[in-house]
């Protein structure tokens, strides 16, 4: 017998055209956030393009065998291995490896709740939705609150005692230089880091909890019966970022690195792993750049739809006294939103293009007039000539 019951809940036609009509503020505020946020879009893309350009413009590549008090405050790139002074650990299990960064990654098997729901409209406006709340067993990586269950008796969740944590080390060393956490934190490549039964007397003797350990799949497990999970139980994992070959971009601080501050306005502190010359990064970072851009226009657009949707909710509202009439005006008022959005977000934009890019969008607008004037004069120039009439008979006599 599956763990779910069922809620029925009913809503009038008065309370649907009341909450559609509640719908319709939060629709201008979306809509009006929306507008804002195209056009601060656009703002961004171009102050990081500007900075990502002239940071590729002044960068010079140093070596790391010595630092140069010259370069003191100049955008500088650097490449070479990674090293480090002493280890990474994790008390709590006893845990050692030669890295970066050591990652714990903490699932306890727990309740949770999922819901469906399915809303039938009725003859005269109103509506009459079925939830069907269903309640199983899972692994999750943070605490589930059981108490905003919508049954929550037989379904309690114990608190998570152990949580995900991160171990990094305090510094690192590239050549001369020493690499602390603004430039740590952003090198990646972390790959998983598999436990062995050899461990298994280090992590029994540092674990301090009542639970049965147990190594299995490369991972610690934290019950009684590893192929029966009972509520409560923890799957234990890591990840190494291994130390090795980093490339950065960044303002040299001494033997430091910090973010450059660019005049246009962003500050620029890259870091990738492996040996990647300068001109692929900022080349890296300007691809980055048009992509969040692309998103966030595609989003804005998204939510300035579902803003006029629920602007013109009333409408739909209104006509599902005859449900069949109902979603002819809600594909209608679907279809003037969608229209709106694109009318609104690409307005905003263009009006943000002349905003910040006021030479580079009057150029393109010239080119564009320039371009149909040349199409309707080459038109013109080809259209055909009109044959004159011929001479009637009687006037050759």
């Amino acid at each position: 017998m599956s763990d779910s019951f069922q809620e029925v809940t009913s809503v009038s036609w008065f309370g649907r055209i009341k909450r559609a009509v509640g719908g319709v503020v939060f629709g201008l505020i979306l809509i009006v956030l929306m507008v804002i946020g195209l056009f601060w879009n656009e703002g961004r893309a171009v102050q990081t393009a500007r900075s990502l350009a002239e940071g590729a413009g002044a960068v010079v590549s140093v070596g790391v065998d010595g630092v140069d008090a010259g370069n003191d405050g100049r955008l500088v790139h650097v490449t070479g291995p990674v090293t480090a002074d002493s280890g990474l650990a994790d008390p709590d299990f006893g845990i050692q490896a030669e890295g970066l960064r050591l990652s714990r990654s903490v699932e306890m098997y727990q309740w949770k709740e999922d819901s469906k729901s399915e809303t039938t409209k009725k003859l005269g406006g109103g509506e009459e939705t079925v939830t069907t709340y269903s309640y199983s067993k899972v692994w999750d990586d943070s605490q589930i609150d059981s108490s905003d269950f919508k049954k929550p008796d037989g379904h309690q969740n114990p608190p998570m005692a152990i949580h995900n944590r991160s171990f990094q080390i305090a510094e690192g060393k590239l050549g001369a230089f020493t690499l602390d956490r603004p430039v740590l934190d952003r090198i990646g490549g972390d790959k998983e880091f598999s436990l062995s039964s050899s461990q298994s007397a280090a992590i029994e003797a540092a674990y301090t909890g009542a639970k049965p350990i147990s190594i299995v799949d490369g991972r610690i497990y934290l019950g009684a019966d590893t192929t029966s999970p009972a509520l409560g139980d923890y799957r234990i994992g890591y990840e190494l970022a291994p130390l090795g070959t980093v490339s950065i971009v960044a303002r040299q601080a001494g033997d430091r690195f910090e973010p450059y501050q660019a005049a246009a306005g962003d500050a620029l502190l890259m870091v990738d792993t492996g040996d990647v010359p300068a001109d692929r990064m900022f080349a890296e970072a300007v691809s980055a750049n048009t992509l969040i851009t692309w998103l966030l226009r595609a989003g804005g657009l998204i939510l300035l739809t579902i803003g006029f949707a629920l602007l013109l909710g009333p409408i739909g509202a209104i006509f599902d006294v005859i449900p069949f009439l109902g979603s002819l005006a809600r594909l209608g008022t679907g279809i003037i939103a969608f229209v709106l959005a694109i009318l609104v977000g690409t307005t905003t934009i263009a009006v943000a293009w002349f905003w910040y890019r006021p030479v580079l969008a009057a150029a393109i607008l010239a080119a564009g007039v320039i371009a149909a004037v040349a199409v309707y004069m080459l038109g013109r120039s080809r259209k055909p000539a009109v044959p004159s009439a011929a001479p009637s008979p009687g006037a050759a006599a």
